[in-house]
């Protein structure tokens, strides 16, 4: 180990936290391999470890990831070891094809089976006595009567003979088709809809987005999502343009051409038409088609410069009101709507309130309307995807509002050109259109007794403290859950959570998607941290602090995460390390990364507090983290930092290297991606043959940056988002913003090496332990 007076970097980086080589021996121990979810609290396999996950009686990672898998049995043993304790779920994770699909539970009339006192619905960890007359329940201990209907014998262990015929007593994810009683008013809801609202003013028209809109509809449109044995979709599609006023179309099958009406009254926003508005995409396609032709001719000339946004909103929420449906706007919006109507904004762009106590309101709506306006939509089941196209500022932290409440999602392509930006946003329209949903949800987490979810962060909204109310939720969003003791655990017991979400699903059917996972409890700090997940730690941090951002000043924010980040480890270091200098600096195992991850979250954009930095760009990161899953925010702080020369001399993909210049060479390239940006870099030596198979041209001087004839492996790839390849030349501008990228370097806005920083924090460490 290292005293105080011998930092050596290259000797600290070996001991403490070589963030590849931390996932290289995870890959080699756990790469391709079945992970069984039948043990209770076991550590799964890293975010970045591709292998098999295998349901057998607790939900599967891609569901739920914990910051502990071994909760501390007291509140005094979580207090003192500052480990927060949170669970991150994604309800709606994508499966491989070659894992189980979640199963599908039909009680008939009777409904899913619940306990009567706290609710939990059945679930492997319902107790069946007294010969399978009775259960107990897991998570309250009551004991329930079995309704005949379910009534099973059990075997000679206790266990119900049909136990590995029900998914839901045998598996950690699995859904009910649910009755009538978890429907609004008592009766089945109506498929959902999706209303298309483009912007037509004269920055949307001239920058050809309008028409490049209007041409990846026509095809678009029958890929909407469906369910698995459905020939065509339920969805209903609407359209309307806009400007500073509104224009609805009626769609009518039998109508020869789509007929136009205009609102230009915005201030009270109505539908001027119902029937005709919603329609079924194969009966109204040739008027749907005539309509994508003539828009962007209809408005070609137009010298419209000023738009609105509110009433926009407002239409698409009246509309599905009156059609009594759930549903989802897609808005293509280009410019501050400055417009005369109600959520007018003014610029208020001021960088000189960067690093004072007033840069919180830089991150806050500059105006109640929209948050009055996005609860609105969540009461309603209105979800909101914007697409920004920006040519300037556009107060995201404002506009952002109403996705990021509905569990919608934000995109933005800044000073959007039609030749080099197209493919970009029309992939993210595509997997957007088309990625699995639900809609009119509400979410409910329960727990064992002893502890309860205390806190919740996403893409959502709350009208009290344990219902997550969701306009909707895709396969994309996570919400991340923190819990607090109310009582003493149980070790023997351990800690149970279910996760209930309620949901329509694209057909208009009602379900109820249950996820269970069993943790292990303990009095032994030992056991606590030997059984962290940081990579799950820091997506609880990260969002804890971007929310903090908007009612505490930055500097603060970063002063608690590094003394978090301190208290954790000098609590390790003091009752769970073997006695050794005080200049040692001992990490846990499982903890090794957190420190540099901490430096990343901290040298982030919405944490950094530079003047130099877009006030619209940290606006939208905060927004984008606040939904995301652990493996997004893991490659998002941590970018992958590939040699690409590895790649091209062999079939199988480079491994990543440490995120930092010093790995990068004159005649190398590299690929770096952090699932929202890519860059592809090429030093100024790089091989002629390389340039050559790569982009077909003779040396690193004809290669022209603007254009990309390099196709990535879509395997080698796989975000939420589309990435958009930038070509970097070393040495050219575009270089200064790559090196940003490198995270374990000084910072260019500002923020400490990572060997700068495991200094520091060693300091906090050594002060707090004597």
């Amino acid at each position: 180990m290292l005293s105080e007076n011998s930092y050596n970097t290259s000797l600290l980086l070996g001991f403490y936290g070589s963030q590849t080589q931390v996932i290289e021996e995870d890959k080699v121990r756990r790469l391709g391999q079945i992970f069984t979810t039948n043990i209770k609290g076991q550590l799964p396999p890293l975010v970045t470890t591709d292998c098999v996950i295998q349901d057998q009686g607790n939900a599967s990672p891609r569901f739920v990831r914990c910051t502990t898998y071994c909760f501390p049995s007291t509140a005094d043993m979580a207090k003192q070891s500052q480990v927060p304790l949170a669970a991150v779920i994604k309800p709606f994770a994508t499966l491989p094809a070659n894992e189980a699909p979640i199963y599908i539970v039909n009680h008939g009339e009777t409904g899913p089976l619940r306990c009567n006192r706290c609710k939990a619905y059945v679930c492997p960890y319902m107790q069946f006595i007294e010969g399978g007359r009775r259960y107990q329940c897991g998570f309250c201990n009551c004991v329930n009567e079995v309704p005949p209907f379910y009534f099973q014998h059990l075997d000679h262990i206790g266990r119900r003979v049909d136990y590995y015929e029900r998914p839901e007593l045998s598996l950690g994810s699995y859904e009910f088709i649910a009755t009538l009683d978890y429907c609004k008013n008592n009766k089945p809801p109506n498929p959902p809809a999706f209303i298309f609202m483009i912007d037509v003013s004269y920055s949307n028209i001239k920058s050809g987005c309008v028409s490049l809109v209007c041409e990846e509809l026509k095809t678009l449109l029958d890929k909407l999502p469906r369910e698995d044995q459905a020939e065509t979709s339920a969805i209903r599609v609407a359209f309307v343009t806009y400007n500073k006023v509104l224009h609805f179309y009626n769609l009518k099958s039998s109508l020869a051409q789509p007929q136009m009406l205009v609102v230009s009254d915005v201030g009270e926003m109505f539908v001027p038409l119902l029937d005709g508005f919603f329609v079924n995409v194969h009966e109204s396609r040739s008027v749907i088609n005539n309509l994508l032709e003539q828009i962007p001719e209809m408005f070609g000339d137009t010298n419209e410069s000023e738009t609105v946004f509110a009433p926009v909103v407002q239409a698409g929420l009246e509309a599905m009101k009156a059609a009594e449906c759930s549903g989802k706007l897609f808005i293509f919006h280009s410019s501050l709507p400055t417009a005369e109507a109600p959520g007018k904004l003014k610029n208020r762009d001021d960088r000189k309130l960067v690093n004072t106590d007033k840069e919180k309101t830089l991150f806050q709506p500059q105006s109640n309307c929209y948050e009055t306006l996005a609860k609105d939509c969540v009461a309603n089941s209105c979800c909101v995807d914007l697409f920004l196209f920006p040519n300037q500022y556009v107060d995201v932290a404002t506009m952002g509002i109403v996705p990021s409440y509905t569990g919608g999602t934000l995109y933005k392509y800044n000073n959007f050109q039609i030749q080099t930006d197209a493919e970009h946003f029309l992939n993210d329209l595509r997997k957007d259109v088309q990625k699995p949903i639900g809609f009119d949800a509400i979410m409910r987490v329960r727990t064992s007794t002893g502890f309860r979810a205390t806190d919740f962060l996403g893409s959502m909204y709350m009208n009290n403290t344990t219902d997550v109310e969701l306009a909707a939720i895709d396969c994309d969003k996570a919400i991340t859950v923190e819990f607090k003791h109310d009582d003493k655990l149980n070790e023997e017991n351990g800690a149970l959570i279910q996760c209930a979400l309620l949901y329509t699903n694209v057909a208009g059917q009602r379900r109820l998607r249950i996820h269970n996972l069993a943790l292990n409890c303990t009095s032994q700090l030992t056991d606590l941290y030997k059984s962290c997940e940081t990579d799950a730690l820091i997506n609880f941090f990260a969002k804890s602090a971007y929310r903090a951002i908007l009612s505490q000043p930055l500097k603060t924010v970063r002063e608690i995460l590094v003394n978090q980040t301190a208290h954790m480890l000098a609590c390790y270091r003091k009752n769970c390390a073997s006695p050794s200098s005080v200049g040692q600096l001992i990490l846990p195992e499982a903890m090794k990364l957190l420190p540099v991850y901490m430096n990343c979250l901290l040298k982030s954009y919405v944490l950094l507090g530079s003047p130099d930095l877009s006030t619209d760009e940290r606006g939208f990161q905060r927004l984008l983290v606040t939904s995301m899953d652990v493996s997004s925010t893991q490659s998002f702080f941590y970018p992958q930092l590939l040699p690409i020369v590895t790649h091209l001399d062999s079939e199988d993909f480079p491994s990543a290297v440490r995120c930092s210049e010093e790995r990068l060479s004159d005649g190398g390239i590299f690929l770096l991606e952090n699932g929202i940006n890519m860059f592809l870099w090429l030093g100024l030596s790089s091989q002629p043959e390389l340039i050559q198979s790569i982009f077909n041209v003779p040396s690193f001087a004809h290669i022209n940056t603007d254009i990309v004839t390099w196709i990535l492996s879509e395997s080698l790839i796989v975000h939420s988002f589309y990435l958009q390849l930038v070509i970097v030349k070393q040495k050219d501008k575009p270089d200064m913003i790559f090196r940003q990228f490198l995270v374990e370097d000084k910072g260019l806005y500002g923020g400490a090496s990572y060997v700068d920083f495991l200094c520091y924090v060693h300091k906090e460490i050594r002060q707090l332990l004597t």
